[in-house]
């Protein structure tokens, strides 16, 4: 009879989101996650097979995490400007309750921690949904794109404390969101 399992897949992947957002990526090792559940290193090699895929789960969770952050704060129905303010809302969120997931998300690393293309695509569903109704289909990709590097930009500025020339950041990032929905607009919506 073999020997009851004393963790599982769920527990290494919460106990590894815990580590990133306590350690950084750096801290993210199995030796840690083991410890976290309260096994010894190899027992993990059952549920994972090494560091990146372990990474990999993370960026998949977190992944998944914010796209439905992104969905729920600007469901379809959402007036295109309203639905990004909404997004890049909840971005901004996602960012300040988890910033190690929001740049292990939202930066590339090695080819086996990217989260699988599927999971970023469901993810980038709402952005890309609100770029189309911004600029129009043909548009919608490179409208999502420059929707992502603002929104992301912001707040990775926003995380590093670099905005120190005083002024209302918060009034900066409507700013900015009006700014964006202005110059995506198609014509038949200015």
């Amino acid at each position: 009879m073999p020997a009851p399992q004393r963790t599982s897949l769920a527990a290494i992947r919460r106990a590894a989101a815990e580590l990133l957002e306590a350690d950084g990526p750096g801290g993210l090792t199995m030796q840690a996650v083991a410890e976290r559940v309260g096994v010894r290193a190899p027992s993990l090699y059952k549920h994972v097979p090494g560091r990146d895929a372990l990474v990999r789960l993370v960026a998949e969770d977190a992944a998944t995490e914010l796209g439905v952050a992104l969905e729920a704060a600007a469901p379809p129905g959402t007036t295109p400007r309203d639905g990004l303010e909404a997004a890049a809302s909840a971005l901004r969120r996602f960012a300040h309750a988890r910033p190690a997931a929001f740049r292990l998300v939202l930066s590339p690393g090695a080819e086996g921690t990217r989260p699988d293309p599927e999971v970023s695509r469901r993810a980038a569903a709402t952005v890309l949904r609100l770029a189309a109704e911004l600029a129009g289909p043909q548009q919608a990709l490179p409208a999502a794109r420059t929707i992502t590097a603002w929104a992301s930009g912001f707040v990775a500025m926003e995380l590093a404390d670099a905005f120190r020339m005083g002024g209302d950041v918060d009034a900066a990032f409507t700013f900015g969101v009006d700014a964006l929905a202005r110059a995506l607009a198609q014509p038949s919506q200015t």
